[in-house]
C-alpha cells in the first residue's frame, strides 16, 4: 500500500521508493482526489481494472467467437483468483488486466489482419511495463515465440516486430522510466536488477516456495472452473498433439494459443526462486477463455458430457460454500470444527451439488454451466463477506491494529517494524500516513519510537536496538503481534 502524500515516486524512511512502477498509484492518487482517502478508493483502481479486463474478454469473443461471450466473461469475473486480486490495493491486477488486452489485441491482429489491434497490442503492453515492469513484454514474447513455433510460421515473427507499434510500445511505457531514472540515479539498480533479476533468481525478500507452488494456486485461482479449464486444456493438448499445425492453422489455433498462455507464466514463475501468489495473475483469463471456447465447440453435443466430470466440477463449485459459512473458525482458530454446523453446512453443499448435476447433465447441457455454477459462487461470496467479515479485517488488516496503537501514541511517534510481512507493512504506512522502518533493511530510527513484531520477540527488539530500553505496552492478539516503546539513543 503507498502512502497517502505519495504521488509519482512514494519514499520510504526518507528515500524514493523505487520497487514499483507508476500505473497502480496514478490510478490511486486520481481515486483520492475525486472521492477522497479511504480504503475503497484505495482497492478503486484494481476492481476498475478487472471489470475492464472482463469487458475486454467479452469484447473479444463477440468479435471473433460469438455464442459464449457473455459465458467467458462471466467466468472470467467470477474466478477466484480474480475476485480476490480485484478488492486487492496491489499492482497484480493491473498488470493481469493490460496484458490480457495486450494478448487479446494480438491475436485479433493475428486472424483479423487488422492492424489497429496491433497497434493496440503495443500500447497494453507499454502499459503493462508501467504497471509491473519488464514482466509484461517478457511474457508476450514468449508466449508468442512459442506459438509462432508450434505453427511452424516463423514470418510471424517479423510481422509482430512492427515498427509503429514498437514506437507505440515505448511512448506507452518508457517516458515514466526515463523520468524516474533522471530524478533518482538508484532506479535501475534497485527496479530493474534488485526487484526484478535478483528477485527471480535469489530468496531477496524471503518468498521461498517450492518448484511446484504454482499449480495449486493456479487450481485454486480458477475456482469454480477448474475441473472444466483442466479437461479444455487437455483436450487442447491432445488435439494439438493429433493435428499438429493443421489445427494451429485452423480456427481452433485459439485454443492453442490460450493453452499457450496459461501454461507459459505458470512455468516461468515456477522457475523463480521467489514466488507469490499474484504472480500468476495474469494467466488466469487464458483459462476461463479456454473454457469458454470448449464450451461453444461442444455446445450441441451432449453425449460429451461425461457423468464423471460434470460431478466432480459440481462438488468444485459447491465445496467453498463450506468454509464460507464456517469462515470466522477457519480465521481465528486454523481449523474447520467438526460438529451440526459443519455437517448442516456440507449437507447444504452437497445437495447443491447433486442439484447442480441434475440440472447440467440431463435437461440442459453445457449451455446452463454458467447459470449452474454462479449459483454456489454468488452463495459462497455472499456468506464470506456477510459473516466473515469482521473477522477477516480483524485477523488481515492493519486498520484495528492501528487503532489500538494511536489510542497509545498521542505524540506521533516513528513507527518501526520486525518480522512482519511487506502487506501488512503496506497497510500501516497508509493507516498510520507515515513511512514505516523495518528494522531487517538497518533501519533502526535514532529517536525514540514505536516498534511492531510477532508475539515474544522482546528480546529480539532488544537485540536490535543496542541496548537502548524497550518497554511492551500491549498485544494485539488476532494477528498475534506486540507492540513496544524503544527510547531513543543518548542525545535524540
Amino acid at each position: 500500500m503507498l502512502a497517502r502524500h505519495d504521488w509519482i515516486t512514494p519514499t520510504l524512511g526518507g528515500k524514493p521508493w523505487l520497487e514499483k512502477p507508476a500505473l497502480y498509484y496514478w490510478q490511486a492518487m486520481a481515486a483520492y482526489r475525486i472521492f477522497g482517502v479511504s480504503d475503497w478508493a484505495a482497492r478503486l483502481p484494481s476492481a476498475l481494472d478487472a471489470s475492464l479486463m472482463v469487458v475486454a474478454v467479452y469484447l473479444f469473443l463477440r468479435r471473433f467467437r460469438p455464442g459464449f461471450h457473455l459465458d467467458g466473461a462471466l467466468m472470467t469475473a467470477s474466478a477466484a483468483g480474480v475476485i480476490g486480486f480485484a478488492r486487492a490495493a496491489s499492482t497484480d491486477m493491473p498488470l493481469a488486466a493490460t496484458f490480457t488486452m495486450a494478448l487479446l489485441m494480438w491475436y485479433a491482429w493475428h486472424e483479423g489482419g487488422n492492424k489497429a489491434y496491433l497497434a493496440g497490442f503495443y500500447i497494453f503492453l507499454g502499459l503493462g511495463m508501467l504497471a509491473k515492469g519488464p514482466v509484461a513484454p517478457i511474457l508476450a514474447a514468449i508466449i508468442i515465440l512459442i506459438f509462432a513455433g508450434a505453427k511452424g510460421d516463423y514470418q510471424l515473427i517479423r510481422r509482430t516486430l512492427w515498427l509503429p507499434g514498437i514506437l507505440l510500445f515505448c511512448v506507452a511505457g518508457l517516458p515514466w522510466y526515463l523520468a524516474v531514472q533522471m530524478r533518482n540515479p538508484e532506479f535501475f539498480r534497485v527496479f530493474i536488477l534488485e526487484h526484478n533479476l535478483a528477485r527471480f533468481r535469489t530468496d531477496l525478500y524471503h518468498h521461498s516456495e517450492p518448484f511446484w507452488y504454482y499449480l495449486p494456486v493456479m487450481l485454486l485461482g480458477l475456482l469454480p472452473w477448474t475441473m472444466f479449464v483442466v479437461e479444455a486444456l487437455i483436450e487442447s493438448v491432445r488435439g494439438w498433439w493429433a493435428e499438429r499445425r493443421d489445427m494451429l492453422r485452423s480456427e481452433d489455433g485459439l485454443s492453442a494459443f490460450l493453452a499457450i498462455w496459461l501454461i507459459v507464466p505458470v512455468v516461468f514463475f515456477s522457475m523463480s526462486t521467489s514466488k507469490l501468489p499474484g504472480y500468476i495473475v495474469p494467466a488466469i483469463p487464458a483459462g476461463t477463455l479456454l473454457l469458454a471456447e470448449y464450451l461453444r465447440r461442444h455446445s450441441a453435443d451432449t453425449q460429451r458430457l461425461r457423468t464423471l466430470p460434470v460431478l466432480l466440477h459440481a462438488i468444485v463449485a459447491s465445496l467453498p460454500i463450506v468454509p464460507a459459512l464456517m469462515l470466522q473458525y477457519l480465521v481465528f482458530q486454523h481449523r474447520l470444527p467438526w460438529g451440526r454446523a459443519a455437517i448442516i453446512s456440507m449437507a447444504f453443499a452437497t445437495g447443491l451439488a447433486i442439484g447442480l448435476v441434475v440440472t447440467l447433465h440431463r435437461q440442459f447441457g453445457l449451455r446452463m454451466l454458467r447459470f449452474v455454477t454462479l449459483v454456489p459462487v454468488v452463495l459462497a461470496l455472499s456468506a464470506a463477506l456477510r459473516i466473515g467479515t469482521p473477522a477477516l479485517d480483524a485477523t488481515l488488516s492493519a486498520r484495528p491494529l492501528v487503532i489500538e496503537i494511536n489510542k497509545l501514541d498521542s505524540h506521533r511517534l516513528p513507527l518501526a517494524i520486525l518480522g512482519l510481512s511487506r502487506e501488512t507493512q503496506y497497510g500501516l504506512q497508509f493507516y498510520r500516513n507515515q513511512d514505516i522502518y523495518r528494522y531487517e533493511l538497518g533501519q533502526v530510527p535514532a529517536t525514540e519510537h514505536l516498534v511492531i513484531a510477532p508475539e515474544g520477540w522482546q528480546i529480539k527488539v532488544a537485540t536490535w536496538t543496542a541496548g537502548r530500553r524497550v518497554t511492551y505496552l500491549g498485544s494485539f492478539a488476532p494477528q498475534g503481534l506486540d507492540y513496544y516503546w524503544v527510547a531513543g539513543k543518548s542525545g535524540n
